[in-house]
């Protein structure tokens, strides 16, 4: 006579209950790595250093530093592109560097899954 139902050799409920302690240790950390990337900072330069933006983990602009001799008042919009092209920059490194702390954690499973 057949057995109804379960998992024939009792090997699936295991696996899944690791995979379960795997999934959870693997979210604890993920919000571990996420509190560190919120307490650091990049810093991105434009103009050859003229223009330095901070960005924090959080993506928020925490510092400008701009050399006086960026500052000229008949050339303000050089001065915009250059806080623009810093502040982008100082954006994308925190990206960066958020990716791969994930990866670090994941393994680089993130862009293969299909959900």
């Amino acid at each position: 006579m057949a057995k109804r139902g379960g998992f024939p050799g009792g090997g699936m409920p295991g696996n899944m209950n690791n995979l379960m302690k795997q999934a959870q240790r693997m979210q604890r950390q993920m919000e571990e790595s996420q509190k560190e990337l919120e307490t650091k900072e990049v810093t991105a330069a434009a103009g050859g250093g003229v223009v330095e933006v901070t960005v924090s983990g959080k993506k928020e602009v925490t510092k400008v530093k701009i050399d006086p001799e960026a500052v000229d008042p008949e050339d303000v919009e050089m001065l915009e592109d250059l806080i623009m092209a810093a502040t982008n920059e100082a954006l994308r490194k925190m990206d960066d560097e958020s990716q791969a702390a994930m990866a670090k954690i994941t393994g680089g499973l993130g862009g293969g899954l299909p959900f």
